[in-house]
């Protein structure tokens, strides 16, 4: 039997448990890449997702039946002085503020000792965060994912902020889109998420090699319940991640009047973490928090419409692909489902401003005909383009191709 190639995966994440959508892409390109390639992993951990030690190690554990699995804390999370000196030290440095926040001494110190002591014949960098340890890679073959075009979300933030905030973060996006033209050239391998991030990025970064793997879903454990669903409205997402938070406020305070105005009893689920003061606020706007839910499939099938009512974003939305997925009817703004294979009125219905909005979900609650028909085009979508399975076998194959095809 033919030895199987040798991979070292650098993630700025613990892919375990996948409860949210950058851990959920990583967690199946570990998962796939692990069934063709013998893989070592690297991952750094957030404090807040895995807030014991019995957590951390079941989910090291976990990660290890892919392959060896170093786990690291994220070090600014333990220190509030870290926390200012990585701003600092980007405001000084001219480099990005994430560049900092993931520079560890023992990451460092052990990725050394694995190039030097071992052969590794591709490696995968699973974000641009990681950039603190591309030029320790200048001699491998770098394949370098991009979960969303990160300078450009910066930018669609900063138009949502006002005064010196807003400043800031223009700042880091030039600080961003100069790391993106600087890198993506250099390594062998770009992996972009949708057509539209890869334009981007190649008008950005010029002569970077480019592949299109679009956000996925598992469509054998998601899959449409029997019956007719018996609730209203439902939105998937992290308060802390800030198209979350901004769209579900849009949502709240300009759309869900107009629909309580026609339909006074419709319910209005969000399914995801939030601190209290969110909690309480959009409980008082009418939105029922169900907090962080660890199997979201029992709450999706009871929906009779799932929202994504982003005003700020990039990449492809996996809760629309989980409720395609799941045979439910979706509303969401244009940018929401940016980057996705939509069929407005088949597989989709699309509205920017809040009255559009509130009307397709008007539309979704009362015609039943044009629910069903949103639901079996989603589903059908999900299968044909999104299943995780064959997204896996084309990543395999252009990750083995690179290795046959070095000189």
């Amino acid at each position: 039997m033919m030895k199987a190639p040798r991979l070292l995966y650098l993630g700025h994440n613990l892919p375990y448990p996948p409860h949210a959508g950058a851990l959920i892409r990583s967690y199946h390109t570990v998962r796939l890449l692990s069934r063709s390639f013998d893989l070592t992993g690297l991952y750094f951990f957030r404090r807040d997702a895995l807030a014991t030690e019995e957590a951390r190690r079941q989910a090291s554990d976990h990660m290890q039946q892919f392959g060896p699995a170093h786990c690291f804390p994220i070090p600014q999370e333990w220190s509030g002085v870290r926390f200012a000196l990585d701003h600092s030290r980007s405001l000084l440095s001219g480099s990005p503020y994430t560049r900092w926040v993931y520079e560890s001494a023992d990451v460092r110190a052990l990725l050394g000792r694995l190039l030097r002591g071992e052969r590794f014949d591709l490696v995968h960098v699973d974000s641009l965060d990681l950039l603190a340890y591309l030029p320790m890679l200048q001699n491998s073959r770098v394949i370098l994912a991009h979960h969303n075009v990160e300078s450009t979300l910066l930018r669609r933030r900063a138009a949502a902020e006002r005064g010196i905030r807003r400043s800031y973060i223009l700042f880091q996006a030039r600080l961003v889109e100069r790391s993106e033209r600087i890198w993506c050239p250099r390594v062998s391998l770009n992996v972009a998420v949708s057509p539209e991030d890869a334009s981007i990025f190649r008008r950005i970064a010029p002569g970077g090699e480019w592949l299109v793997i679009p956000n996925g879903v598992d469509t054998r454990s998601m899959t449409p319940a029997k019956g007719e669903p018996d609730a209203g409205i439902v939105f998937v997402g992290g308060h802390s991640w800030f198209p979350n938070a901004d769209g579900m406020d849009f949502f709240a305070r300009e759309i869900l009047p107009v629909v309580r105005k026609e339909e006074p009893s419709v319910s209005v689920r969000w399914i995801g973490r939030a601190p209290p003061e969110a909690i309480d606020r959009f409980r008082a706007l009418g939105v029922e928090m169900l907090g962080y839910v660890p199997d979201i499939r029992p709450e999706l099938n009871r929906a009779r419409c799932v929202i994504v009512p982003l005003r700020v974003g990039g990449g492809t939305r996996l809760k629309i692909l989980d409720a395609w997925a799941m045979g439910k009817a979706v509303v969401s703004t244009g940018l929401g489902c940016e980057g996705l294979r939509v069929k407005p009125g088949d597989n989709i219905l699309i509205a920017d401003g809040p009255s559009d909005f509130a009307s397709s979900i008007l539309s979704v609650l009362r015609d039943s005909q044009l629910r069903r028909r949103l639901e079996s085009g989603g589903r059908a979508t999900a299968e044909a383009h999104y299943d995780w399975e064959l997204l896996g076998q084309v990543m395999n194959s252009h990750y083995r191709s690179l290795i046959e095809s070095r000189v």
